[in-house]
């Protein structure tokens, strides 16, 4: 993913890339941080020759990005016709009301606290808004109420928080579970090798280009983590704090409360299975 040059009077923190792929403009939020990374991806969807756009996560509740989002959909001479959540973590949701004043659309999501509007969103469904085509991929795990979006026309699927553009998520325990995750990436491989998907729009990081690479190393670091918590837990390592300290020493501390979140879920799976 290429950074465009700066548009016209754009505000400070503010960035816009893309296009990402022919389809989709992503506008990032100034809100970085160790467990945003560059900041939340805000998704722009189109079709090329339609005046009607999607917003995939407007972000958090500031109001400049918001602006700046529906300001860019118009310099793209396009007006934003509805609203999707991945999920419903602050940084990706927490602005979608004030979005929705914004632009006057209704928000779809999964979770019916965080729909503006009658309508949600059913695995399996196709979104359409302009000639363009999204389908609905439940991918639970990271949250209960994560959802990615296909979009076929570009080869590509928007993942939220379930695959980033850089490093790897955490299970949210007690709302996220690692079984679900786990057939999550089991579901989002086989969109890489039955429907043709090669790019993931992350909602964090860059775009990547290799979407069944990323799946695979995703799948292969959870193998190898969960690996390393069973030996932890039989070399006597215990609580969930215990076992960050052993297996996560390696990794910056200011990420260890969401990887006790994600050592907590591995531990009930490990449970649930048996094997500890």
């Amino acid at each position: 993913m290429t950074d465009a040059a700066a548009l016209p009077g754009q505000p400070r923190g503010a960035v816009v890339s893309g296009p990402a792929t022919e389809r989709a403009v992503n506008v990032l939020a100034p809100n970085p941080s160790a467990m945003t990374l560059d900041g939340t991806n805000t998704w722009i969807l189109s079709e090329p020759d339609s005046p009607l756009a999607v917003v995939v996560d407007p972000g958090p509740l500031d109001e400049t990005h918001l602006r700046w989002v529906v300001d860019t959909a118009e310099r793209l001479g396009k007006r934003v016709a509805l609203t999707l959540l991945t999920h419903g973590h602050p940084d990706h949701a927490e602005g979608a009301g004030r979005f929705a004043e914004l632009t006057g659309t209704p928000v779809r999501a999964l979770d019916p606290a965080l729909r503006l509007g009658d309508e949600g969103l059913a695995a399996g469904k196709a979104v359409e808004v302009g000639g363009l085509e999204l389908r609905v991929v439940p991918t639970p795990g990271h949250t209960a109420d994560s959802l990615s979006f296909h979009l076929p026309a570009d080869g590509a699927v928007l993942t939220g928080d379930t695959i980033l553009g850089r490093g790897t998520t955490m299970v949210a325990h007690p709302d996220g579970r690692l079984g679900d995750y786990l057939d999550s990436l089991r579901r989002l491989r086989s969109l890489t090798v039955d429907d043709g998907v090669h790019t993931v729009l992350p909602g964090h990081g860059p775009v990547l280009e290799d979407a069944q690479g990323a799946v695979e190393y995703y799948l292969a670091h959870r193998a190898t983590r969960l690996a390393q918590v069973e030996t932890a837990v039989e070399n006597g390592y215990r609580t969930a704090a215990e076992v960050v300290a052993h297996v996560y020493a390696d990794v910056d501390r200011s990420l260890w409360p969401a990887a006790e979140l994600s050592v907590r879920a591995q531990l009930e799976y490990l449970t649930e299975h048996g094997l500890i």
